[in-house]
């Protein structure tokens, strides 16, 4: 893959945001040569979002352990997404409050048709935007009835996998980050040759 040009993402972010599915996807994504900026509300570039590790140890849902302190890099108040190709939202807690802010909701209504990647409780934000009505759609499980409500097809795959619905790609959890990742960059339009 060759980059040419400024390649940019938008990464919505919050605090308890899930540690592997931002800080994976974000490393993956800078190694490939695309710009990811990550944006909070309130919060500008150089301040930091907690991060939570949630791990799948045999309970009936996933336990919860403090994760790492990750740094913003770009201003959410300066935000223009018409300079960005795709958005990343990573689940973790963070989609539950993040949902609450009208800001938040008017960014990822601007990706409906554009390529959007969305793990785990991400699908949350999905919901609250009301872009999912008629899409098949992956989340982790807790997420079903919101996803059902907002009208979409729950898409029950194994936590390794991801599904891809047009331009959204979504998946239950951190496991599917190698399906999730490589679905959206196929809907980016790039490729990885070895």
């Amino acid at each position: 893959m060759t980059m040419t040009e400024d390649v940019r993402l938008l990464m919505l972010a919050g605090d308890y945001v899930e540690d592997y599915e931002i800080m994976v996807p974000y490393q993956a994504l800078l190694m490939l040569g695309y710009k990811v900026d990550v944006v909070s509300p309130g919060k500008k570039a150089g301040d930091k979002v907690l991060t939570a590790i949630h791990d799948f140890e045999g309970a009936q849902t996933y336990s919860e352990k403090p994760g790492h302190a990750f740094e913003l890099n770009a201003t959410f108040d300066e935000i223009d997404t018409d300079n960005y190709i795709g958005l990343i939202v990573p689940g973790g807690r963070a989609p539950e409050h993040l949902r609450l802010n009208p800001r938040v909701i008017e960014i990822v209504r601007a990706f409906a048709d554009r390529p959007l990647a969305a793990i785990c409780h991400g699908a949350q934000l999905l919901a609250a935007a009301d872009i999912i009505k008629g899409r098949r759609v992956s989340a982790y499980p807790a997420c079903r009835p919101e996803v059902e409500m907002a009208g979409a097809t729950y898409a029950d795959i194994p936590v390794t996998d991801a599904v891809t619905d047009g331009e959204l790609v979504t998946a239950p959890a951190w496991p599917a980050h190698p399906a999730w990742l490589a679905q959206f960059l196929s809907v980016l339009g790039a490729s990885v040759t070895i």
